[in-house]
């Protein structure tokens, strides 16, 4: 890879402005000072330091966000702020996209990658991967409506999901908390299972997909790198 590209893909600076530090000298490959912008350097086998500091090739990357609610996932949008926009310019010059999508008054965990392969191993209907959210809404939930979700709901315009599991947190005359467990991933699918149910989601958090929890830790529009052992959770190992 040539050296003004690894530097900028790293988070350097512009093309011009790495050009600006290696004619200052700042820049080392093997412990010798390089000026020539277009040297080819082998990312795994040498080492390139800038000011001293090891710069390290990433050609992934792989982020959990804790979404807040009014923003949408996606790259871009004219209109509303889009969970890209969180996203500080040390991440973003990764190109990240969202994997999958949470809707905009919907939070809780969203992923991020610039992965293709990730994203389709996490979105391909024929992974079955589980995704567990706490829903608030309007009406009293009934074990007959565990039984529903238990055998597949069928939507509005005569779709029925997949068996899913409800669990009923707690439910009076009025309104109702739980936990719903499913493996797809259809147009505000959540929302549309609990209309169908005879109930009207007030509020609605994505707490999980597959094994991997959302960080308690982590603030709405806060977001960090995967760890290895949680993309393992998924068996990936990133290249």
């Amino acid at each position: 890879m040539r050296l003004d590209k690894l530097l900028s893909n790293m988070g350097a600076g512009s093309r011009k402005e790495v050009k600006q530090l290696l004619k200052s000298g700042a820049i080392q490959v093997d412990g010798e000072i390089v000026y020539d912008p277009k040297q080819h350097v082998d990312t795994e086998n040498q080492q390139v330091l800038l000011y001293g500091e090891p710069v390290t090739y990433q050609k992934f990357i792989y982020l959990m966000m804790n979404k807040p609610p009014g923003v949408i996932s996606a790259t871009e949008d004219k209109r509303d702020q889009t969970v890209i926009d969180l996203l500080f310019d040390d991440v973003t010059y990764f190109k990240p996209f969202p994997v999958g999508r949470l809707d905009k008054d919907t939070e809780g965990l969203l992923l991020l990658t610039n992965d293709g392969s990730f994203n389709h191993a996490l979105m391909s209907p024929k992974k079955h991967v589980e995704k567990v959210y706490y829903a608030e809404v309007i009406g009293t939930l009934t074990e007959e409506d565990v039984e529903e979700v238990a055998e597949g709901v069928t939507l509005e315009d005569g779709y029925k999901t997949k068996p899913g599991k409800l669990i009923i947190l707690e439910a009076t005359d009025e309104t109702s908390t739980l936990e719903l467990t499913i493996t797809e991933g259809k147009f505000h699918q959540v929302k549309r299972m609990m209309l169908a149910l005879g109930k009207e989601v007030t509020y609605l958090k994505r707490l999980s997909i597959g094994q991997l929890p959302l960080d308690p830790t982590l603030e709405a529009g806060e977001y960090r790198e995967l760890t290895r052992g949680e993309l393992a959770l998924f068996d990936w190992k990133p290249e």
